[in-house]
């Protein structure tokens, strides 16, 4: 292992249909009969290529037939949970996304329950889960799965956030779903700034009043959001990987990450759907050395903003930095 993988991290923007490891969502296949354009495991993994942002919600959408029972939440939770572990990530905060699956008759509170029994399953990491409303829904369907997830929220489910086709729905349509979240003691978060531009940021932040910015990529389309960004440390979730596999930054030389990083605002490293877009979280890490320059100290910096930009009760912040800052890997950075 290098050292990239070798070092304790933690991920806050992370969808758990999206983590599923090719051999487990194989099984799933397997399991519902098959698909033609998926002979194999190294075919699967080809279909998981995309020219722009709305082939990948469709690819997305076709993953989700083989996820019809609850078990089969439970076998997922359980196979994404040590593929994360065995990257020696230490803490998740990980959307879920109960809407999708209603169609197949799946409750959203049996379906959380199912998540977490996968996950107690792997005690060597920690995984908070945000319900993802899903925009494409609309405010309506936003608010009952608010309902439904109140419910269970013992389960570990400490967020929400909207997900989707960010374009057509902007975020000022669930401006009462959030207020309502908030009351009721939720943490909010938005994807914004992916496939909509600035303004989209700008109604997250004024309108939903989001602890967050899920992408933000195109925040610096707006030079006064940026200063405010910095001005306020409203974190930025950022996927690097993503974005260029999606077409939303059109190569990694244009992404802004480094940018925002050395204009002072808080970044944090992500992966987003690793298992559609072939990333892992120590690759993005690799990439912000090779790519961008970043170095050890400013990796370290990082990752510190992500436990920093948690939703983590303030004492557990501090017991995990000081077991990161602890760990041998942190402490030798001259290996590769």
């Amino acid at each position: 292992m290098n050292w990239f993988q070798r070092l304790p991290k933690v991920e806050l923007h992370l969808h758990l249909e999206g983590a599923i490891p090719h051999e487990a969502l194989w099984q799933l296949v397997q399991k519902y009969g098959g698909d033609p354009s998926v002979p194999d495991v190294e075919a699967l993994r080809q279909r998981f290529r995309y020219r722009n942002f709305t082939e990948f919600i469709k690819t997305w959408l076709w993953k989700n037939r083989f996820l019809r029972e609850y078990e089969d939440f439970t076998f997922v939770a359980e196979a994404v949970a040590r593929d994360l572990a065995a990257q020696n990530i230490r803490y998740v905060e990980a959307f879920f996304s109960p809407v999708d699956f209603a169609h197949h008759g799946l409750k959203t509170q049996r379906l959380a329950e199912a998540i977490r029994a996968g996950l107690a399953r792997v005690p060597e990491i920690e995984v908070a889960l945000i319900a993802d409303l899903v925009r494409n829904y609309g405010p309506y369907r936003a608010a009952l799965t608010l309902d439904e997830i109140t419910e269970v929220r013992e389960l570990g489910i400490i967020g929400i956030g909207i997900g989707g086709s960010e374009q057509t729905f902007p975020p000022e349509l669930f401006t009462e779903v959030y207020e309502e979240a908030r009351r009721r003691g939720f943490h909010t978060t938005a994807h914004a700034g992916e496939a909509a531009g600035a303004e989209s940021i700008w109604g997250a932040i004024r309108q939903l009043r989001v602890e967050r910015i899920g992408h933000g990529t195109r925040a610096e389309e707006d030079e006064t959001l940026v200063e405010f960004l910095v001005e306020r440390q409203i974190p930025l979730e950022m996927c690097p990987m993503s974005n260029v596999r999606t077409g939303v930054v059109r190569s990694m030389d244009e992404h802004p990450v480094r940018r925002y990083f050395d204009r002072g605002v808080l970044v944090t490293i992500n992966t987003d759907d690793p298992k559609m877009f072939g990333n892992s979280l120590a690759e993005e890490y690799e990439m912000l050395e090779r790519r961008f320059g970043f170095t050890r100290d400013e990796i370290r910096r990082v990752i510190l903003n992500g436990i920093v930009a948690s939703w983590l009760p303030e004492e557990r912040k501090q017991q995990l930095k000081a077991s990161f800052e602890r760990h041998p890997a942190w402490l030798d950075s001259n290996n590769s």
